[in-house]
C-alpha cells in the first residue's frame, strides 16, 4: 500500500524518553507530597495524555497542578533525557526525500515541548510539520484530527505510526491505517489487541512498510 501521509508518535515510537518521563513523574509525586509510584506503574503512565494521568492518579481537581509541575520539569530538564530509536535517524531521512510522501509528528506531548525535543534530536527538517498536545486537543484522535483536516490528507492513504493503544485507538477513530511498533513503552499484548493493520519489530521492517 502506498502511503501519502504519515503521522509519527513521538515518545516511544521516534525516541527512548523513557527516563526524561520517568524522573518527571517522580519529581511531580515528590513535589506533591504525595507517595511515588512503583517504577512499573510509572511505565504505564507513558502513553495516555498527562491530564488524563493525573485526573485519574491524583485527582480532578488536582490534575492542573500536576501537569504543570511535571511540564516544568520535563522543560528544563527531561526533554534533554532522551534519544533515538537505532535505525530512525536513517527512516525518516529517506521518508523526507520522497516528494510523494509528507510525513508529521502527532503526539500527545505538550506541542512546544515536542518541536524543542525534535531540534535538541536534529530531526525537525524532516517533517512537513509537527503537531502536539494543546489545551483544547490533548487526546490522540484530537491531534490526528487536527493534522488530517489541516494538510487535506487522504485518509485512504494516510497512516498512524505508534507504540501504544492510543495511537491506535486514535487512528481507528478518525479512520486511517495503523502501524504498530513494538520496540515502545505499550506492552505488545495490550498495543496488538488493538489489531494494528500493520506490525513493526525493528526498524527496517518500519522502512519496507512505509517506503
Amino acid at each position: 500500500m502506498i502511503f501519502t501521509h504519515i503521522f509519527f508518535d513521538l515518545d516511544g515510537t521516534l525516541i527512548d524518553s523513557s527516563e526524561g518521563i520517568h524522573n518527571g513523574f517522580v519529581q511531580t509525586f515528590e513535589r506533591l507530597g504525595l507517595p511515588v509510584p512503583s517504577n512499573k506503574k510509572i511505565r504505564t503512565f507513558m502513553g495516555p495524555p498527562l491530564e488524563v494521568t493525573f485526573r485519574e492518579e491524583i485527582s480532578e481537581e488536582g490534575a492542573a497542578q500536576a501537569v504543570q509541575l511535571y511540564r516544568d520539569y520535563y522543560e528544563n530538564k527531561g526533554q534533554f533525557e532522551a534519544h533515538l530509536y537505532d535505525g530512525i535517524k536513517e527512516v525518516l531521512e529517506k521518508l523526507s526525500q520522497d516528494p510523494n510522501k509528507k510525513i508529521y509528528i502527532t503526539t500527545s506531548k505538550n506541542e512546544p515541548t515536542a518541536r524543542k525535543m525534535c531540534k535538541y534530536l536534529g530531526i525537525t527538517e524532516f517533517f512537513d510539520d509537527i503537531y502536539g498536545a494543546t489545551p483544547a486537543t490533548f487526546n490522540k484522535a484530537d491531534v490526528l484530527q487536527r493534522a488530517i483536516t489541516e494538510n487535506n490528507a487522504n485518509k485512504d492513504h494516510s497512516v498512524i505510526v505508534g507504540d501504544t493503544k492510543y495511537d491506535m485507538i486514535g487512528g481507528k477513530t478518525v479512520g486511517i491505517k495503523t502501524l504498530a511498533v513494538t520496540w515502545g513503552f505499550g506492552t505488545n499484548e495490550t498495543l496488538l489487541e488493538e489489531n494494528p493493520d500493520f506490525v513493526a519489530d525493528t526498524s527496517q521492517e518500519l522502512w519496507n512498510i512505509l517506503k
